[in-house]
Parts: structure tokens; C-alpha cells; sequence
């Protein structure tokens, strides 16, 4: 058996962790896991055409289908760190990078990796 190359680890790994962050906000039906699904394959285009784009695989999933929830649902995910106010959407940091994460622009922390959601207590101060 041939072994997974790295491309095909990242596209794993990046499918998992948005699952697990979709998970932990009960949010994983089966139309959303299937925005999963298209974002994936658009991303392994997108990663064999430029290679060294492998370790953003993670944080462009995870807007991929954050964009693809604003369309059809709304935001997601959002905030738990903001006790009060309006309901807003976390963004993920780097937008273009490796090691991504939840954080919330209001309160200005890091909420969370991505795939990370469900274990959230209160955010870390973003750098």
C-alpha cells in the first residue's frame, strides 16, 4: 500500500478539524458537512496547482465553509467569549497561513485553533 502523501494528510486533517469545530457547535448536518466535502476538493486543485500552500489548507477550509454557512444559514461560528451585545462571528487568523485560529476581532483574543472549539473556555489575548 502506498503512503498518504502530505497533500492528501492536510486535506484529512483539514476535513477533521472543521468537522470537530462544526461538531462542538452542533452544527454538522449533513447538507454542512457536504459544503465540507466541496470545500476539500476545491482545495486539493487549489494545493496542486501551488504546493507550498499545503500548510493553509486548515484556515482556508475553515472559511470556505464559514462563507458557504453565511450564505445559506448565517454566521458561524459564534462568539462565546462575548457575553453581551450582538451576536458576532469569529474570524480565522492568519487568513492566509499555517496554524490557524478562531479569534474574536471585539474582545481582541484567540479563541481558539481551529478544530479546537469545543474545548473554549475563555480566549486568550490575540498577538
Amino acid at each position: 500500500m502506498d503512503p498518504i502523501s502530505p497533500l492528501e494528510q492536510a486535506l484529512h486533517a483539514a476535513r477533521a478539524l472543521v468537522l470537530a469545530d462544526l461538531a462542538a457547535g452542533e452544527v454538522a448536518a449533513a447538507d454542512v458537512v457536504s459544503m465540507v466535502e466541496e470545500s476539500v476538493v476545491q482545495r486539493r486543485w487549489w494545493v496542486e496547482q501551488w504546493p507550498e500552500g499545503t500548510a493553509y489548507v486548515v484556515g482556508l477550509v475553515a472559511q470556505d465553509v464559514q462563507d458557504a454557512l453565511l450564505e445559506h444559514y448565517g454566521r458561524w461560528p459564534l462568539c462565546p467569549v462575548c457575553g453581551s451585545g450582538d451576536p458576532h462571528a469569529l474570524d480565522v487568523e492568519p487568513e492566509l497561513g499555517p496554524d490557524p485560529h478562531w479569534v474574536c476581532h471585539k474582545a481582541g483574543v484567540k479563541v481558539a485553533a481551529v478544530g479546537a472549539l469545543g474545548s473554549t473556555a475563555g480566549g486568550t489575548p490575540a498577538s
